[in-house]
């Protein structure tokens, strides 16, 4: 991982950008938050993840808020001090069915831009598949361990 390249503050600024794009459904501020190969990564259970490219993900946050009536807080913010890495706690709120869910994202910057999310979810785990994980994330790439010690 290289140095950090911004400032945190720049990095905290960015994320809410893109959280105010997203509740805005602007699918050009959206665009503008992310490097054009951005992957967007989500537990298993949802259809068509990961979402990869800045078009796919700034398409299904707008169809988010236009079908859902999708809105999302941002509840905790941390920037690593010396690498371009975030992480935060969210709650996006389902307003036309009435639920909400909680959850916590991993982001990678690339220069100005979020190059990757990894999204996490309080909620209960998929019984139909053996590891709950991030689909297509590459674990073994990242050095993640692949069983229990």
């Amino acid at each position: 991982m290289s140095l950090q390249t911004h400032s945190p503050e720049f990095y905290d600024a960015l994320i809410r950008r893109y959280f105010d794009a997203c509740n805005a459904a602007d699918y050009d501020a959206l665009m503008s938050c992310f490097t054009p190969d951005a992957v967007h990564y989500f537990p298993s259970g949802l259809p068509e993840v990961p979402w990869r490219g800045a078009a796919t993900i700034s398409r299904k946050w707008v169809w988010c808020v236009e079908t859902l009536g999708s809105q999302w807080t941002v509840d905790r913010i941390l920037i690593s001090h010396d690498k371009p890495e975030a992480m935060i706690e969210w709650t996006h709120w389902k307003n036309k069915i009435g639920t909400a869910l909680r959850g916590a994202e991993w982001y990678i910057f690339e220069g100005d831009r979020i190059k990757e999310i990894r999204a996490y979810y309080a909620s209960p785990a998929d019984k139909e598949v053996r590891i709950n994980e991030l689909v297509g994330f590459d674990y073994a790439a990242r050095g993640y361990h692949l069983k229990s010690a």
